[in-house]
């Protein structure tokens, strides 16, 4: 009998509060969202939804207040026509305003401000309710066109929040695009975002791996294994094996120990209702 993938993660940190929300899939059609408090690492479950998240075309608020979404049940009949994107109130999955969809591509979006959100539209998907909490702007789209699924939100969400786009290469359904961070001590965290049919197992079509620079030193640390990492407030955060944890970066030839967070591994879905 074959091994189970772990858990598969993909933290969203709120940019202007100690807070984030994090996406937690696994076995494939089950997925739940974790609030994060980053103050004391304190983690709780909030939804499952028996279906997919597209993570990549998801965002939080900068208060970390409200999420953003793109789903899909494959309930093609229902009245979200089967894929859907959705605005609640974070880290809960419940639909305060709801834009059902009917196929995958586009959908998903990225907030403009903690109130006013962008629309990944393509090819429409009108409203079935709105919430006065939260707004459309249809007068933004992003600078520059990325593709019209996961790269069309993720890769514009990496950029506003502080990594740099390094280069683009590789053929169509072959190619990775390369951005970085800058850290302390001279380091550079290196993010390979790949767009690949044909994926190594375990992974989706599209997936990440990392790696630390340090020029000065001479030093190349590769993470194949790392599915999402980002620096905040003095830490190096990672994600490996279902797990979530932190490292610090304590000179220009040194990182400390990795510290484990919280593994994600044996949580299992329990329906739970937002309290909304």
């Amino acid at each position: 009998m074959s091994k189970p993938f772990p858990a598969r993660l993909h933290p969203i940190l709120a940019r202007e509060a100690p807070t984030a929300v994090i996406f937690r899939r696994g076995p494939s059609k089950a997925v739940c969202t974790v609030s994060w408090d980053r103050r004391n690492d304190r983690f709780e479950v909030a939804q499952w939804l028996h279906g997919r998240i597209y993570e990549r075309r998801a965002d939080l608020s900068a208060d970390g207040k409200h999420l953003i979404y793109f789903a899909m049940n494959g309930k093609w009949q229902s009245e979200t026509r089967g894929a859907w994107t959705a605005v609640s109130r974070a880290p809960w999955l419940k639909a305060i305003s709801l834009f059902p969809k009917g196929d995958c591509w586009n959908g998903g979006g990225l907030f403009l401000d903690n109130r006013r959100f962008w629309l990944n539209d393509g090819c429409g998907h009108p409203p079935l309710q709105e919430s006065d909490e939260v707004s459309c702007d249809p007068s933004y789209a992003p600078s520059e066109h990325y593709g019209s699924e996961c790269t069309g939100v993720y890769y514009p969400r990496l950029l506003r929040d502080g990594w740099t786009l390094r280069e683009r290469r590789g053929v169509r359904f072959n190619a990775c695009t390369c951005f970085e961070k800058t850290l302390p001590h001279g380091w550079t965290l290196e993010k390979t975002a790949h767009e690949q049919v044909g994926a190594p197992p375990g992974k989706g079509c599209y997936w990440d791996e990392h790696a630390l620079l340090n020029e000065s030193a001479g030093t190349v640390l590769a993470y194949p294994d790392w599915e999402w990492a980002e620096f905040d407030n003095g830490r190096l955060l990672f994600c490996r094996q279902g797990s979530l944890f932190a490292v610090s970066i304590e000179s220009d030839r040194t990182l400390g120990s990795p510290v484990e967070l919280f593994d994600f591994n044996a949580l299992a879905f329990s329906a739970a209702e937002a309290p909304y």
